[in-house]
């Protein structure tokens, strides 16, 4: 079953031996927390606090806004301080919750929607997933999808593979790998609440075979616990992207401009599951996860394991603080990530790493024309051609850059991390995605 390959794909060095060894560090509490109540896709919590509110951790302070949406909670205790625009991680300000940290770290009692259920594995699948929509779980490998909605397709959709996420393909960081040393049994019981929620015996967990410690700890845990298949795969970027493990783990292709369901397979984070069996067993809402903290320009690059809203400044100075000749604090990793304009932005649900860059590692050339080498489209995973929906995207031709199938790209970045003549391809393709979504959204279509 799965093939193990996809087409395309690059091999950046995976620049993981800084942090793959090291045990996560608690990162404490800052004096002060910024709460997004956008830090997900689909529709900004509300807030349903003001200034001066007493809030405890694991309390709602933004409610889920619509279907697709989750509620936001406070990841500590202490005081709200204000509601309004604040530097966000995605560039312009955004609506957040100040909380002034009062260092006791109280959390509320854990009943009502947040009861811990006795027995996760035996309980009314719609009661789970009101839980994990309860807990403000979202995909935790970078995406943000609100966790309920993916494991609620409609009733006609049958859902026959489940596919734990556990590549982490991105360079440099090693969230992930740490949690499989550190909490494998969380993991796997977080994938079989998955699988009762769809009446299915047994799900999948990939890993490429560049973390061969957590492979050997997961097929051993697999095989006691029963239920679960782990997947060494092949290293190739990015090969933890979702329809390039559906291909690898079960030979399936998922359609242009479809959804995983569509093949009846739904695919989480390891990260994920452990946060959903915290949710059902112990009631816990998402309020902290792992985040790696590495690169040249950091002086003691460290796995911490932070509260949600903690200013990514904050977190550098556990790890030493910056070195003099940093460039670029890139949250995510070099393919993915988005360069930080401040050390102010807050950290949420899908900070899985901070990249610090010196200037000697931050390309400075100016871009140059292309020379049609093709190798963006050899390296593109998706069989996009990346220099044509740049071309029409730079002559503003929308309609055009529409019928290359721009929306099918997945941001990788592949064609960027190719191109010798240093176009930011990827870049590029964003903007054009915006485009034709606009252009889409004013025809109707």
């Amino acid at each position: 079953m799965g093939k193990k390959l996809f087409r395309g794909g690059v091999h950046p060095h995976d620049e993981k031996e800084r942090t793959a060894s090291l045990p996560v560090v608690d990162a404490g509490l800052p004096e002060r927390l910024f709460l997004p109540v956008s830090q997900h896709i689909g529709a900004p919590a509300k807030p349903i606090v003001t200034k001066g509110d007493k809030v405890l951790g694991g309390q709602v302070v933004a409610e889920a806004a619509g279907f697709v949406s989750v509620p936001i909670h406070a990841s500590t205790s202490g005081t709200v301080r204000s509601v309004a625009p604040y530097a966000h991680p995605l560039g312009a300000e955004q609506l957040a919750i100040e909380i002034e940290v009062d260092g006791e770290d109280t959390f509320v009692e854990a009943e009502g929607p947040m009861e811990p259920i006795a027995d996760p594995f035996n309980h009314d699948p719609n009661e789970i997933k009101t839980r994990i929509l309860a807990a403000g779980i979202v995909g935790m490998g970078g995406a943000t999808f609100p966790t309920h909605v993916k494991l609620s397709p409609p009733p006609e959709i049958g859902i026959d593979t489940i596919i734990l996420n556990g590549v982490e393909c991105e360079p440099f960081l090693t969230a992930d790998h740490r949690l499989m040393l550190d909490r494998p049994d969380d993991i796997i019981n977080g994938l079989k609440v998955i699988l009762a929620i769809f009446g299915l015996d047994s799900g999948f967990i990939g890993i490429e075979k560049n973390k061969p410690d957590p492979i050997a700890l997961m097929q051993d845990k697999a095989a006691s616990l029963g239920g679960v298949e782990v997947k060494p795969l092949e290293v190739r970027y990015p090969q933890g992207a979702e329809k390039q493990l559906i291909h690898a783990i079960s030979g399936r292709d998922v359609p242009s401009a479809a959804l995983p369901m569509a093949v009846g397979t739904v695919v989480q984070n390891v990260a994920t599951a452990v946060a959903i069996w915290e949710a059902v067993t112990q009631g816990k809402p998402l309020t902290s996860r792992i985040c790696t903290v590495t690169g040249d320009g950091v002086k003691e690059p460290k796995n911490l394991l932070i509260r949600t809203g903690t200013p990514i400044g904050y977190l550098i100075e556990q790890c030493g603080g910056l070195t003099d000749d940093i460039a670029k604090v890139i949250m995510g990793g070099p393919m993915m990530g988005l360069s930080q304009y401040t050390l102010d932005v807050p950290s949420t649900k899908g900070t899985s790493g901070l990249l610090c860059l010196p200037a000697s590692q931050v390309r400075t050339e100016p871009q140059k024309s292309c020379i049609s080498c093709g190798r963006c489209v050899s390296s593109c995973p998706m069989g996009l051609s990346p220099t044509t929906i740049y071309n029409f995207i730079d002559a503003d031709r929308v309609a055009e850059a529409d019928e290359w199938d721009t929306l099918d790209c997945i941001e990788c970045a592949s064609c960027s991390y190719v191109c010798p003549a240093g176009i930011p391809l990827v870049q590029y393709i964003r903007y054009a995605k915006g485009r034709v979504l606009a252009r889409r959204r004013q025809l109707g279509t």
